[in-house]
């Protein structure tokens, strides 16, 4: 028997989270650094999987099968594509600098209410997320998804409710009430989408018999399982609702800027960056694997939502005045991007889509850290009462600009590439949808380039002038970041090599082949 890579790489956090919260209440030092040797083992671990990963072999690599409830035909199967393992590593860097980023955002405050920052939960909640999102792209059991799926709420509820951002330190009870608020919209507006998923996974456990993704995929290619036209796309239609909730999709969006404006910024980054992912991902892996011919019925209705997303999303960014929540509606945007790549059904856009969730997640964490960073120096998240941070603080002016730009997907920064790869593949297929969408770059373009003057240049305001630069700690945590920016950027074939052929796969589900450019015969 094999050494089992896919569940070690997921039991390392989870084992981590349990060590790191028994460790003594006043050992909380002990307890950060447990947490971070944990996350860079599971990186070490993620760095093998991606290591033993054939680009040209078989669809899912690694795989695990184990039987788990018989009478239900539920089995423990992990497997990794191509996808998988590039969301994997994207999660396995994220969390060491998430952990490193929030090093005292659970230290004890005094404040009125005396309250408690318990920092051994603060570190095991981050490291159980870690464990169920990655365990989540690896599963291959449609049940064990959903038990993710759904699992991964509970931790990411306490971390914002809990553990709100120091900038609300001097009004405590105003201060909680918009955690609880913002901690119960994230929670109800998630476990809506997973109990109409849930209906959807017992359906479809009726019309196939089993939860394999595998065996169901094997079952409609050899012709022994027929979905019914409309039954096909009513239980389309419960997994996709589940994860346009979770992506967030525009209208279901809302909870997404009150989560990340409440939470601390390592907490906001966890949201947006690594646990958002689940719901894109989904997309390809569950919707168009398991329901293709809904998927193709359903495209014209995604396709506008996801325009209304980009849109809507750096319209609203535009007129924000609080940083975090700036980025939050930024994130809208994006997400809009990635859905209209997957959707495009086409291999660049399916391919852009799979990258724009890696890069952003990479830009976006060295973005809302930085800010982090300011916010908690200022003690304010409003735009307005920065200005001149640049002339006081000048590498972190120039690493907030650079996340900026990254943002809005500067050539020669790895966004670029995902977005014009989502662009060109829309545009073969819906060209009307692939030009308007443009119109959300040159407003991505403004919201980041206005939020960069306000804050970093023009005078220096009275209450600016004394912030420290960057600190060592920050600095570690940043400059990685900012390089792979520029190298996936400059250089994004490690990447491709490894998403491209199971977008192939994907492509196949679907039945769907690159529209042929148009050539007029030379006279």
């Amino acid at each position: 028997m094999s050494f089992p890579l896919l569940t070690a790489t997921a039991a390392l956090p989870a084992l981590g989270a349990i060590a790191t919260a028994a460790v003594p209440a006043g050992r909380r030092a002990a307890a950060k650094w447990l947490a971070l040797l944990v996350s860079l083992g599971t990186l070490v671990l993620a760095a093998v999987v991606a290591a033993r990963f054939e680009p040209g072999g078989a669809r899912y690599q690694l795989t695990e099968s184990h039987a788990w409830i018989k009478d239900f035909g539920v089995r423990y199967e992990l497997g990794v594509d191509g996808i998988a393992v590039a969301l994997i590593a994207l999660t396995a860097v994220l969390i060491p600098f998430i952990i490193l980023a929030g090093w005292h955002d659970a230290d004890p405050l005094e404040t009125k209410s005396k309250r408690w920052r318990p920092t051994q939960g603060f570190f095991a909640l981050i490291l159980s997320v870690e464990a169920m999102v990655i365990l989540s792209f690896e599963a291959t059991d449609v049940f064990l998804f959903y038990i993710l799926f759904e699992a991964m709420l509970i931790p990411m509820y306490f971390l914002i409710g809990g553990f709100g951002d120091r900038a609300h330190a001097g009004s405590d009870e105003n201060a909680a009430a918009q955690r609880s608020y913002a901690a119960v919209k994230f929670l109800l507006y998630n476990l809506a989408g997973g109990l109409i998923m849930l209906a959807a996974v017992i359906g479809l456990y009726v019309v196939a018999g089993n939860f394999s993704l595998t065996e169901i995929a094997e079952a409609r290619a050899n012709g022994t399982l027929d979905m019914a036209t409309n039954t096909e796309r009513l239980l389309f239609l419960g997994f996709f609702f589940a994860f346009a909730v979770k992506a967030p999709l525009w209208p279901l969006h809302t909870w997404l800027p009150n989560a990340m404006g409440e939470s601390t910024a390592p907490v906001a980054v966890l949201i947006t960056a690594v646990v958002d992912k689940v719901g894109t991902f989904a997309m390809l892996r569950f919707c168009l694997g398991l329901f293709p011919e809904a998927s193709e019925w359903a495209t014209p209705v995604i396709m506008a939502l996801a325009l209304i997303s980009i849109v809507y999303g750096a319209l609203l960014a535009v007129g924000q005045r609080d940083i975090k929540r700036l980025i939050a509606y930024a994130s809208i945007s994006h997400f809009g991007f990635i859905v209209m790549g997957i959707f495009a059904m086409t291999s660049q856009g399916q391919s852009g889509a799979t990258l724009y969730m890696v890069n952003h997640g990479i830009s976006t964490a060295a973005l809302m850290l930085v800010a982090g960073f300011l916010i908690s120096r200022r003690g304010s998240r409003l735009i307005a009462d920065y200005g001149g941070v640049q002339k006081v603080a000048p590498v972190l002016a120039g690493t907030f600009l650079i996340g900026g730009l990254a943002t809005l997907s500067l050539p020669g920064l790895a966004p670029f590439v995902s977005e014009f790869l989502v662009l060109v593949g829309t545009f073969a297929r819906y060209p009307v949808v692939g030009i308007i969408a443009t119109f959300g770059i040159v407003l991505a373009a403004l919201y980041t380039l206005v939020l960069y003057q306000r804050t970093m240049t023009g005078p220096v305001k009275e209450e600016v002038r004394t912030l420290p630069d960057l600190r060592l700690r920050e600095l570690v945590v940043i400059t990685p970041l900012i390089a792979l920016l520029i190298f996936l950027g400059v250089y994004p074939k490690p990447l491709t090599d490894i998403v491209n052929p199971a977008v192939e796969h994907t492509m196949s589900d679907v039945q769907k082949k690159d529209p042929q450019p148009e050539v007029e015969a030379a006279k």
